[in-house]
C-alpha cells in the first residue's frame, strides 16, 4: 500500500501549522514557476503515464482482500528494507548511550521511506532548486494544458452531471495516460466513487488527487467528511493539517482543528490552534476565553494570564467582564493576590463610584480579601446581595463556600451554602456543622440531601452515625434497614449496580447498631454471610495467581491503538492518535501477537484464568476498626451456641492472617500472648479469644461443634501458647477424644511435642492413653514409665503403669508373668498410699485382683471400698465449662462407686456358690 506516512513538517507542533505558504496548485494549469525554491515541497508526480495507471489500477482493486495483502506485503517488506539499511548505516554511538528502537523511525526517516514507497508506485517527489537562481519561463507565460485533454476533461465532467459513471470512468483512465500529473482526472474519479458509494476507492482517489496538488487545500477539504463518515481519526487529522498547510488563513479550518483536538482531550494543541485564530482576529473574545480554558486545563497559567491581558490592558471602556472574571480567577489560581486586587481596583475606576461592580468581580473581591484575613467584605456580601436562581449563580456560590471551608472559616461557608438551595449544598452544610461541634443541626440538612440522593450510602452511614450519638438508635436502624420491597431486588444481580442496602459499608454500621442494643440475633443475621463470604472470596484471591504473560486479550486492546488496516485503502501508515507511551506499548503489543501467532503459542488458559473478585466487605482485614466487629461475631455465635458458623469464621481468618499488615501495636500485642511469628494480624483476632478472659468461650467452640477436627487446630494453639498448663491440656485432650483414630494430625503434633519438649508429662500421657485403646500395652507401659520419670510422686501416673503392666502380664508374648503382675501391684499400691486410702483407690486395686483372678484379695478390698462413704464433691470443670449445667442434674452420690464395688461383689459371691450373700449385697447397695 501506498503509506502516506506523515513527514517532520506534519508531525510539528501545532503553533507551526499557520506558517507562511504559497498559493494552491491549480486543476486547470495555473501559472507555475518552474525551478523555485519554495518553503514548502510541491507534492508527487509521475514519472510516466503507464506507471500512473498501475497507481489507479490499484486504487480500484484495493477492495480484493488479496490485493490488499499483496501490497501490504510489498509495504512490509520496503520497511523492513529502510530499517536495516539505516542500522547499517548509523555510526557508532558513544559507550551508554541510548540506542533508537529499531521498530521505531524519526520524522526524517519516516518522510525518506514514504518518499521510496511512492517512488516504488511510480510517483516521485518534486525536487527544490538548490541555488537561489530564478529558472524557467518568463512572467506573463502560461504553461496550458494539451487541448485534447481540456476536450476529454470536459466530455468526463459533463457525463459525471448526467450520472453516466460508467461511461466517464474509461475517459478518466484515457486522461491519465495522456496527462498522468494532472489532478483533475483522479479529482474526477473520486467524485464518482464517493456517489456510487464506494467509499474507500473515493479516497483513495482523492488522496492521490491532493498529493499530485497538495497546495490546493479544497482537494484536502474534500477528504475531511469522507475521513469522518469512515471514522478514521488519523486520516481526519492528517487531511485537516494538509489543508490548514495549503491555506494558513482559512479560519473555519482552524476551528474544526481546534474542535478535534479538543475531543481528543489534547488540550495544549487545541489552545495553540485557538491563539492562532486569536492572532488574526484579536477581538474575537469567545475564541480567547477559550484558547485561556484550554492553557488552563492543561496546567499553563502563565500563558492563559498572558493572553487574557493583553485584551483586558488594552481596554479602557467596554471591558467584557467575564474575561476580567476569568483573569482573576487564574491569579487567585497563581496566588497573585495583588495583581487580581489591582485588576478589581481597575474595575472600579472604569465603573465609578456610582455603580457596583458585577457579581462575579464582588465574589472575587470577597474571596482576595479573605486571603487577606478581611472578613468585612463577607459579611458585605451575604448583607447586600440578593442573587436570582441561576447555574452561573450557584456556581459562583459553591466556588465562595468552598474557598471559605479550605481556609476553615466554616460559619461563613454555610452561610454562603444556605444561599444555594439544592442537594449538594445541604450535604456541605451538613458537613460544616459537624466540624464546628453542631451535629444535631447537621441532621436536618443530611435528611433534605437524602430525599433526592436515596443511594447514597455515604449520606446514610455518617447520618446514622449522628442518630446513634444523639441517642436514636431505632431511627438509624430504621434508616439503614431496607425498604420493604427490597425483595424486589436482590443483592445478587448481576450487570446491574447492587442496591444501596446491599453495601458493605450499611452492613457494618447496621450491624455495630444492632450488637450495641443487645439485638443479638438481628446483628448476626445481618453481618453473618457478609463476613463469611468476603473471608471465602479473600482465600479465594490468594490463589489467583498474577499472570506471567499478558493475555491475548491484553494485547490486542493495546494494539488497537494502532488501528485497523482498511484492506480497501491504499494509503495507510498515518500516525495513529496516541500519546508516545500508549503508542510503544501498542507497537510492542502487535510485536507480541505477531510472534505467537508464528509460534503457534496457545494462550486461552491464561485468557480464562480466574480474575480476583471484589469480596462485599472490601477491607475487612486490612482496616484494624474492622477487627473487633469480627470478634464480636465470634463472641456472639458462641453465645447463641452456633458453634460450627463460629468456628467457620475463626478457621478462615486464621487462614487469611498472612495477608494483613500488623503495626507495631499489635506485633506487641502478639507477642504478650505468645503468639508464634506465624500468626498475624488476623490471626490476632483469634488469639484474643484465647486470652485468659475470652478463651472459656473459644474453648467451647472448639469442643462443642459438631465436627471436632476444625476445633483441633484452636486447642492445639492453645497448647503451644501453654505447654505446660494442665488445663489447656485437658481442653486439647477432651477435643482429640472425639475425633476418629485416624486422624494423623493429633499423633504428628504429639510426636513432635515430646521431641521438642521431653520434659513435658501431658504429651506423653496422652501418647500412653493412644496405645493403650488400640491394645499396644508394651508401648502404652513404656510412655507411662517415661512420665514416670518425671513426675514419680503422680497418683494417675502410678495407676496408669499399673494397668499398662497388668494387661500386658495377660497377653500371650509375656514369658514372666508373675514378675509383671507383681510389679504392676507395686505400682497400685504407690498408688493407694498416694490417694491416702480413698474410697475410688481401694474399688481399684480390688478391681486389678478381680481382674486378674485373684478373687479372694479382691473381696477383701470390695468390702474395704463398701465400708467408706464418699460425699459428693463438685466435678473438676475447665475454664470454658464454669456456666454449664450439664452437671446440675447428677444424682446424689455420682461420687460415692459403692454401687460398682457392691455389683462387683455380688458376681464373685455367686460365683463361689454364695448366693444368699449375693443377693443381701445387691438389696443393701444395689436397690432403689
Amino acid at each position: 500500500m501506498l503509506a502516506a506516512a506523515e513527514d517532520g513538517s506534519q508531525r510539528a507542533s501545532v503553533a507551526e501549522v499557520g506558517g507562511p505558504e504559497r498559493g494552491g496548485g491549480g486543476l486547470d494549469g495555473e501559472d507555475r514557476d518552474e525551478g523555485f525554491e519554495e518553503e514548502e515541497d510541491d507534492g508527487y508526480e509521475f514519472d510516466d503515464a503507464e506507471e500512473a495507471m498501475q497507481c489507479v489500477e490499484m486504487a480500484e482493486r484495493s477492495t480484493a482482500p488479496a490485493a490488499a495483502a499483496a501490497v501490504a506485503q510489498d509495504y512490509e517488506a520496503l520497511a523492513a528494507r529502510k530499517r536495516k539499511a539505516l542500522a547499517e548505516e548509523e555510526p557508532a554511538r558513544e559507550e551508554g548511550s541510548k540506542r533508537q528502537r529499531q521498530d521505531e523511525l524519526s520524522e526524517v526517516e519516516a518522510a525518506t521511506m514514504f518518499d521510496q514507497l511512492m517512488e516504488g508506485f511510480g510517483l516521485r517527489r518534486k525536487r527544490r532548486s538548490k541555488d537561489g537562481k530564478k529558472r524557467g519561463r518568463k512572467k506573463g507565460t502560461r504553461n496550458k494544458c494539451n487541448p485534447e485533454v481540456i476536450k476529454k476533461l470536459g466530455d468526463a465532467t459533463l457525463l459525471f452531471t448526467e450520472n453516466k459513471f460508467k461511461e466517464a470512468i474509461p475517459i478518466l483512465h484515457e486522461i491519465v495516460r495522456i496527462a498522468p500529473n494532472l489532478s483533475n482526472s483522479y479529482y474526477l474519479l473520486g467524485s464518482i466513487y464517493n456517489e456510487t458509494g464506494e467509499l474507500d476507492k473515493a479516497i483513495n482517489f482523492l488522496m492521490l488527487a491532493a498529493y499530485v496538488s497538495p497546495k490546493d487545500a479544497s482537494l484536502w477539504k474534500k477528504l475531511i467528511p469522507l475521513a469522518r463518515k469512515k471514522e478514521d481519526a488519523p486520516l481526519a487529522r492528517h487531511c485537516i493539517l494538509k489543508a490548514m498547510r495549503a491555506d494558513p488563513e482559512d479560519i473555519e479550518l482552524k476551528y474544526v482543528c481546534a474542535d478535534m483536538y479538543c475531543k481528543l482531550r489534547d488540550y495544549q494543541k487545541a489552545a495553540d490552534v485557538y491563539e492562532q485564530i486569536v492572532r488574526i482576529h484579536p477581538a474575537n473574545i469567545v475564541v480567547r476565553k477559550v484558547a485561556a480554558k484550554m492553557y488552563r486545563d492543561c496546567g499553563q497559567i502563565d500563558k492563559a494570564i498572558t493572553l487574557l491581558e493583553d485584551y483586558v490592558n488594552t481596554r479602557t471602556t467596554n471591558i467584557d467582564w467575564s474575561v476580567l472574571d476569568l483573569l482573576i480567577s487564574l491569579y487567585l489560581r497563581n496566588n497573585a493576590l495583588s495583581e487580581a486586587l489591582k485588576q478589581i481596583e481597575k474595575a472600579h475606576l472604569l465603573l465609578g463610584s456610582q455603580h457596583k461592580l458585577p457579581v462575579q468581580l464582588q465574589a472575587k473581591e470577597v474571596i482576595c480579601y479573605a486571603y487577606l484575613g478581611d472578613m468585612k467584605y463577607a459579611e458585605n456580601f451575604l448583607q447586600d446581595v440578593h442573587l436570582e436562581p441561576s447555574k452561573d449563580n450557584s456556581d459562583m456560590i459553591k466556588e465562595l463556600g468552598s474557598t471559605f471551608e479550605n481556609m476553615r472559616q466554616y460559619n461563613y461557608a454555610v452561610k454562603f451554602y444556605l444561599m444555594i438551595d439544592d442537594d449538594s449544598s445541604c450535604v456541605k452544610v451538613a458537613q460544616c456543622y459537624m466540624v464546628l461541634g453542631e451535629k444535631r443541626k447537621a441532621i436536618p440538612y443530611f435528611y433534605k440531601a437524602l430525599q433526592s440522593m436515596k443511594t447514597s450510602v455515604d449520606i446514610r452511614v455518617t447520618l446514622s452515625s449522628l442518630l446513634v450519638e444523639e441517642g436514636k438508635p431505632d431511627e438509624a436502624v430504621t434508616l439503614l434497614s431496607p425498604p420493604e420491597k427490597s425483595e424486589l431486588q436482590s443483592c445478587n444481580t448481576q450487570g446491574q449496580q447492587k442496591p444501596w442496602w446491599c453495601d458493605g459499608k450499611v452492613k457494618m454500621q447496621l450491624a455495630n447498631i444492632y450488637y450495641n442494643l443487645g439485638k443479638l440475633e438481628d446483628f448476626v443475621d445481618t453481618i453473618f454471610l457478609p463476613i463469611l463470604e468476603t473471608l471465602n472470596i479473600e482465600y479465594a484471591n490468594r490463589k489467583v495467581k498474577p499472570m506471567k504473560k499478558l493475555p491475548n486479550t491484553v494485547l490486542h486492546e493495546r494494539a488497537k491503538v494502532l488501528g485497523e488496516q482498511c484492506p480497501g485503502s491504499v494509503f495507510h501508515g498515518l500516525r495513529p492518535i496516541a500519546s508516545p507511551a500508549e503508542l510503544q506499548k501498542a507497537k510492542r503489543a502487535k510485536k507480541l501477537i505477531e510472534k505467537r501467532a508464528a509460534s503457534n503459542e496457545d494462550l486461552k488458559s491464561d485468557d480464562s484464568r480466574r480474575t480476583k473478585q471484589v469480596p462485599p466487605l472490601p477491607g475487612l482485614l486490612t482496616n484494624p476498626e474492622n477487627h473487633q466487629l469480627v470478634l464480636n461475631l465470634c463472641r456472639t455465635l458462641a453465645l447463641l451456641q452456633r458453634y460450627w458458623e463460629a468456628l467457620q469464621i475463626i478457621n478462615r481468618t486464621l487462614k487469611l492472617g498472612n495477608d494483613a499488615a500488623l503495626s507495631d501495636e499489635n506485633k506487641e500485642q502478639l507477642r504478650s500472648l505468645g503468639a508464634p511469628k506465624s500468626f498475624s494480624r488476623a490471626g490476632c483476632l483469634f488469639q484474643l479469644l484465647a486470652s485468659e478472659k475470652q478463651n472459656s468461650e473459644a474453648r467451647k467452640i472448639a469442643y462443642r461443634a459438631p465436627d471436632p477436627s476444625h476445633g483441633f487446630k484452636y486447642v492445639r494453639y492453645v497448647v503451644q501458647q501453654h505447654p505446660y498448663s494442665l488445663s489447656a491440656w485437658n481442653s486439647y485432650y477432651k477435643v482429640t477424644s472425639r475425633i476418629e483414630d485416624g486422624f494423623s494430625r493429633h499423633f504428628k503434633y504429639i510426636l513432635r511435642t515430646r521431641e521438642e519438649k521431653p520434659d513435658c508429662v501431658p504429651p506423653i500421657i496422652i501418647s500412653g492413653h493412644r496405645f493403650t485403646a488400640i491394645s499396644q500395652h508394651q508401648s502404652a507401659a513404656r510412655d507411662y514409665l517415661e512420665a514416670y520419670k518425671l513426675e514419680p510422686e503422680n497418683p494417675l501416673i502410678n495407676l496408669c503403669v499399673g494397668t499398662a503392666l497388668i494387661n500386658l502380664a495377660l497377653g500371650f508374648r509375656l514369658q514372666n508373668k508373675n514378675q509383671c503382675i507383681v510389679q504392676a501391684f507395686a505400682f497400685l499400691f504407690r498408688y493407694l498410699r498416694l490417694c491416702g486410702n480413698s474410697q475410688e483407690a481401694l474399688y481399684n486395686i480390688a478391681r486389678a485382683y478381680h481382674h486378674v483372678g485373684l478373687n479372694t484379695l479382691a473381696a477383701i478390698y470390695y468390702e474395704k471400698a463398701l465400708a467408706i462413704e464418699e460425699k459428693d464433691h463438685p466435678i473438676p470443670k475447665l475454664p470454658y465449662e464454669a456456666d454449664s449445667s450439664a452437671q446440675q442434674d447428677l444424682r446424689p452420690g455420682y461420687c460415692d462407686v459403692r454401687r460398682e464395688a457392691a455389683f462387683n461383689l455380688h458376681l464373685i459371691y455367686k460365683k463361689s456358690g454364695a448366693t444368699d450373700l449375693a443377693r443381701r449385697i445387691l438389696k443393701t447397695y444395689c436397690t432403689v
